[in-house]
């Protein structure tokens, strides 16, 4: 069966063909940073037009990359929510326009979902049952997954997810946005044991994460030094090592909790290469596997919504086309397979 993805939910459209026979056959990805960081952050008006103007463009690409036509298709899966409403409208109406067009069931994809999935995209994929690490902007969730649908939540964050707090930071530190990776590059240039940031909730006894107070310590040192170059790559060099020691000795103790010997890492913060280094570490300490998408596939795409989509076709039933968006929507609604 062969599966157009569409993801529209916030600043990148991404379109991907997935084949259940073959595996990804081809995607591609428009990425609205460069039109975002003049502002500082996502505008969602500029978003959704923005969409608009890629979404079939990106369509006709894949398909000439895979040479197949619309014709050939068998289901189109597309980003349902959570996200910015304008933007998930944008796709889910192309969707179900050629849907309808076509004659082909629609699958609507959790965008979370989708990420959870995504390392299973990958040549050696981790079976069922492991412990998922969600960490992005907008999330930093724990789940024990044991199949499709069946997600249960060990640990939430209780106020900013890692991202965001990344993201709050790099504006501290008057880094150009996205801040996520600017605070990772500065990072590089700064200091062991220069500046000692807290650990929030690391020794609370449960899974849950806290991000805001780490952010307020980043604020307190910006402001009580003199903000040269070598003090801010301290200060970057700082709160990264506390995120990750957080995110690492979560994820551990997830492990433990559960009885799990296997870890996936999925989000844009998945793609930083600091945390991937004490992920592994702690891999081989406590003897456990961990896998992740390839670094393409951490941020939002199309491949991990074909994906998802993909492995739900089988329980799709043909509709009419109306549709409605979920920009609220919480990954425990899903049902499994």
């Amino acid at each position: 069966m062969l599966v157009l993805g569409i993801e529209s939910s916030c600043d990148e459209t991404g379109i991907a063909l997935y084949d259940t026979n073959k595996g990804l056959l081809a995607h591609a990805l428009h990425s609205q940073i460069k039109m975002h960081a003049e502002y500082g952050g996502v505008v969602p008006e500029l978003a959704s037009r923005d969409h608009i103007r890629r979404v079939l463009p990106l369509t006709e690409q894949v398909l000439r990359d895979a040479r197949l036509n619309l014709g050939d298709l068998d289901a189109i899966a597309y980003t349902k929510g959570p996200g910015l409403s304008g933007a998930l409208l944008v796709g889910t109406s192309v969707a179900e326009a050629l849907a309808f067009t076509l004659d082909i069931p629609t699958i609507g994809v959790h965008h979370l979902e989708g990420h959870l999935l995504a390392p299973l995209l990958e040549a050696n994929p981790p079976s069922f049952p492991f412990v998922a690490l969600l960490v992005s902007g907008g999330h930093t969730q724990l789940m024990r997954v044991t199949g499709i649908g069946a997600y249960e939540l060990l640990g939430d964050t209780l106020d900013d997810a890692a991202g965001e707090a990344f993201d709050k930071t790099a504006k501290l530190l008057g880094l150009e946005y996205p801040g996520g990776p600017a605070v990772a590059k500065l990072a590089e240039q700064g200091q062991p044991g220069k500046l000692k940031l807290p650990r929030p909730m690391l020794n609370s006894g449960t899974l849950d994460f806290s991000f805001s107070g780490l952010k307020t310590a980043a604020l307190t040192a910006t402001t009580s030094s003199s903000l040269d170059d070598t003090a801010r790559a301290d200060i970057a060099y700082a709160f990264q090592e506390a995120v990750v020691d957080v995110l690492t000795a979560k994820c551990v103790a997830a492990l433990n909790q559960t009885g799990l010997d296997r870890l996936i890492v999925s989000g844009g913060v998945g793609a930083n290469r600091r945390l991937r280094e004490s992920l592994n570490q702690a891999a081989i300490k406590n003897r456990f596997e961990v896998s992740y998408p390839r670094l393409e596939f951490c941020t939002d795409n199309g491949a991990m919504i074909a994906f998802a989509g993909a492995m739900r076709l089988k329980n799709t039933v043909q509709g009419n086309h109306a549709f409605t968006v979920r920009p609220r929507w919480d990954l425990a609604e899903l049902t499994a397979t």
